[in-house]
């Protein structure tokens, strides 16, 4: 059933407090824009053409013959916005506003990827930006220092560098004054709000100071729930009974970063730390694509329940569309389902098959080696991404694959023996699910992002100035 006049909000991570839970989600792919491409169109990034991150100097993005979420929306009427980080190309015609989203207020990609004056907790830490043509000093690898971090909203470059201390509330007034606006107006809306929130930095700001010693990590946990409750409250308040939330995360924990990184509880791919360097973000164990997620519709989604269905990102796009009654872009294929009756209906079915991408721990970025079949995974290739202590784990390719069954051994401690009975029956239909979608993807009608750099796409509000630095008047 299609509900034409329905709200959507998705949120890019978590609250903690939202009455429909799974525990069996998956991000797309176990790093940034690969991710969230997937989340847009629907498609794994051999289809959409984005099997790795796009640069500050990025001058393509998410290839424009790909139809995105939002598109789909604003052509069936719907009011889009997006809120935070976007990642997906923000030079000339790849920018948000002219990918489907009326209103654009955010960060163009990760927060880390530029100098601020209040650098927040990182791990190196980053210093601050330069200031009258001096340099930084002592600039650790992954740290910043020729672009300041900008803040956009819609077109223009309303503050750089951002002021990460106020950028959470920043985020929660924006979104609010979206979802009045919007219901104002009696058009449905679709909001999209990329959460700075758990990446790093994180920011030091007051809540923390407020939190009675909490540790960072815990600290930007709790600020993080509060702005999303600020945003749930402003849907309770104005279009409670017809608005969908949908709350997730894009990838795993990113190791390296220590204790500032989060945890990946019981998905603690054992065999691969056995190896050496992680295995969460990047990666395609558990630990770096089971992500949580949240669904809040009050009256439609059935409160208190905790769904074993095998679900993934992909699928937000086909379900999202065909709540709202609109059509999926003609002329390609998807690897979403719709999840409607998962959501409503209770049925625990979901996907069969799920193919993890590697993301940059092993393998080419972006191929299919990585499948599950039901509550079987197998890997063709493992590797580990960088760890806390620097270790990185060594890139292997099985032939056969290693095989797991995760009803047993969510920690993917011990893969099936190769002579088993179990092994050889599931075996065939992992090679048969991998062999077909690969022939699938290549009947396809696929795209292939522009990954060049040109210094001259960074965005910069005053290239006259040091890192690029101007206030918003």
């Amino acid at each position: 059933m299609a509900w034409p006049f329905l709200k959507v909000l998705l949120v890019g991570t978590p609250s903690l407090s939202f009455p429909r839970r799974f525990v069996d989600f998956h991000a797309a792919a176990s790093t940034c824009s690969p991710s969230r491409a997937a989340l847009l169109t629907g498609r794994l990034g051999l289809r959409n053409g984005v099997p790795r991150n796009f640069a500050v100097t990025s001058v393509g993005g998410l290839p424009l013959n790909e139809t995105t979420l939002a598109e789909v929306l604003q052509r069936a009427g719907y009011v889009t916005g997006l809120i935070g980080k976007w990642h997906l190309g923000h030079h000339g015609s790849y920018h948000p506003n002219f990918r489907g989203f009326d209103y654009y207020f955010g960060i163009p990609y990760s927060h880390d990827m530029g100098c601020t004056d209040t650098p927040g907790y990182n791990h190196p830490p980053c210093p601050a930006c330069p200031r009258g043509g001096r340099p930084s000093r002592n600039l650790e690898k992954g740290c910043y220092s020729d672009v300041a971090l900008p803040l956009y909203e819609n077109l223009s470059i309303v503050e750089q560098p951002v002021n990460l201390s106020g950028l959470a509330q920043k985020y929660a007034e924006k979104a609010t004054q979206f979802i009045q606006r919007a219901s104002a107006s009696g058009r449905p809306f679709l909001l999209y709000v990329g959460l700075a929130h758990m990446h790093v930095p994180l920011s030091r700001n007051l809540l923390s100071a407020e939190a009675g010693g909490r540790r960072p990590y815990s600290a930007a946990l709790r600020e993080m729930d509060s702005l999303v409750g600020q945003i749930k409250d402003k849907v309770d308040l104005t279009a409670k009974n017809n608005t969908f939330l949908w709350f997730t995360g894009d990838n795993g924990p990113w190791a390296q970063k220590c204790e500032l990184a989060g945890s990946m509880g019981p998905f603690a791919g054992s065999w691969q730390t056995r190896q050496g360097g992680s295995p969460a973000k990047q990666t395609t164990w558990e630990g770096g694509h089971r992500v949580p997620a949240l669904a809040y519709w009050p009256g439609r989604v059935p409160v208190n329940v905790t769904s074993t269905a095998l679900l993934s990102v992909l699928d937000i796009f086909p379900t999202v569309v065909a709540l709202a009654g609109a059509s999926l872009p003609q002329g390609r294929r998807f690897d979403g389902l719709d999840a409607s009756e998962v959501l409503f209906g209770g049925a625990q079915a979901g996907h069969r098959v799920l193919f993890h991408p590697n993301s940059g721990a092993a393998g080419e970025d972006g191929a299919l080696q990585t499948v599950r079949l039901e509550r079987y995974k197998a890997f063709f290739v493992t590797g580990g991404a960088r760890a806390c202590d620097g270790s990185v784990g060594p890139e292997w390719y099985h032939e056969p694959p290693l095989i797991f069954n995760l009803d047993g051994d969510v920690a993917e401690a011990a893969p099936l023996e190769r002579g088993s009975a179990e092994y050889q029956r599931v075996l065939p239909e992992v090679r048969a699910a991998l062999s077909g979608v690969l022939e699938d993807i290549a009947g396809d009608n696929t795209s292939r992002a522009d990954y060049s750099q040109d210094p001259a796409a960074a965005p910069c509000c005053n290239p006259r100035q040091t890192a690029c630095r101007c206030r918003a008047a």
